[in-house]
């Protein structure tokens, strides 16, 4: 009779299993203090875009739950209000989301599938983050709020305190991505970080990863993306170009050939841009007679405000537009994504250094043209 029982609950057992959906994910949530919020979104990932796909309404006890398929693992996002929580899923995965949206942290746990496992892992250093960067401000409040006439003071003080948290968390990111390669959330890590400052990281990730993550559209993109930056990167012959003045004069890039030459993207609409543009001025008048030039590329739509910004500031160098925002061929041949971008480009056309800013470009050209 024993035995009978137990084959009985192993059949049941086994049962249960089998009915578990495989061709399709569940989200069940939980929220605590929603407030007025009640309606909750789900997006995915088209056209390598969120887009929205689902929505429900919170019940009373702040629980939702969504059930969907998806073609193959894939980014999905959870959204309430200003609240937005990220998640890995594919069919099969039962993932368990609670959040306190009182939460100035916007910290939430999520379970249930091997890839929000490592997303959790990651959102745990992210969290550790942002608890650090919240108790240092409170920390420069209680100080401005006794002593309000040195806030400048005050901030440049604490300064290096967050900077050495930015560090310390970018540090964790890289190692994250590369312990957990092969994972979309190793590529969610890696895409959190600076383009700019880990170019060169995200271009190698790129290639070390084509393989194993191949067939997400978001990271066939990623990639596609990634080899194109790879060729505009420090050591590799600049891309040539022909862009025309603003009274119509073509300017192309091998005109500068036998000279250092700073190719600048900017805009007048571009405030880090305006702000970087006396640092660029004051480096133009010390080198422009030791074989050093500089040739501004403007990503102004507006042809008078461009040419305004270039009298406002001073910039006694060539400049030309294709007055296509990032639409531009030379801004996508270059893959500018954000600007002030730079390239300093050497005699014989290669490119030697890339967003050097203020102090760096002056202490690099320094050391360059003797």
């Amino acid at each position: 009779m024993k035995i009978k029982n137990l084959s009985l609950i192993v059949l049941i057992a086994i049962a249960f299993t089998a009915c578990k959906p495989k061709d399709s994910f569940t989200i069940d949530g939980t929220f605590q203090n929603p407030g007025t919020e009640k309606k909750v979104y789900l997006y995915g990932m088209q056209s390598s875009q969120m887009v929205a796909v689902d929505s429900t309404n919170l019940s009373e006890k702040g629980e939702f739950k969504f059930i969907r398929k998806t073609p193959s693992v894939d980014f999905f996002r959870v959204s309430i209000g200003n609240h937005e929580f990220m998640l890995i899923a594919k069919n099969g995965d039962e993932i368990k989301v609670e959040a306190d949206l009182a939460d100035k942290t916007m910290a939430y746990k999520i379970s249930g599938a091997n890839e929000v496992e490592k997303l959790s892992e990651l959102n745990a250093i992210r969290n550790n983050f942002a608890k650090q960067v919240e108790k240092l401000q409170a920390d420069f409040e209680t100080k401005v709020a006794s002593q309000p006439q040195n806030r400048a003071a005050i901030l440049e003080q604490m300064k290096p305190q967050y900077e050495s948290y930015i560090n310390q968390l970018n540090t964790q990111i890289l190692k994250f991505a590369k312990d957990n390669k092969g994972t979309l959330a190793s590529f969610y890590a890696m895409n959190t970080l600076s383009p700019q400052e880990f170019e060169a990281e995200l271009v190698k990730f790129a290639d070390e990863v084509k393989e194993e993550i191949k067939g997400n559209a978001t990271v066939d993109t990623f990639v596609k993306q990634m080899a194109l930056l790879k060729t505009v990167q420090v050591g590799q012959v600049a891309p040539g170009f022909t862009i025309n003045t603003a009274d119509g004069k073509p300017v192309s890039l091998s005109d500068y050939k036998g000279k250092y030459v700073l190719v600048d993207f900017w805009a007048s609409w571009c405030q880090p841009c305006r702000q970087e543009n006396p640092n660029v001025v004051k480096v133009y008048n010390k080198y422009k007679t030791k074989n050093f030039d500089i040739l501004g590329i403007s990503l102004d739509t507006d042809k008078a405000a461009w040419l305004g910004a270039i009298k406002a500031d001073g910039l006694m160098w060539t400049h030309v537009s294709e007055l296509k925002d990032f639409n531009g061929e030379t801004v996508k041949k270059y893959q500018v994504q954000a600007i002030p971008t730079s390239y300093l480009i050497d005699p014989t056309g290669k490119i030697v250094a890339k967003n050097l800013r203020g102090e760096e470009l002056e202490a690099f050209l320094a050391k360059t043209l003797r």
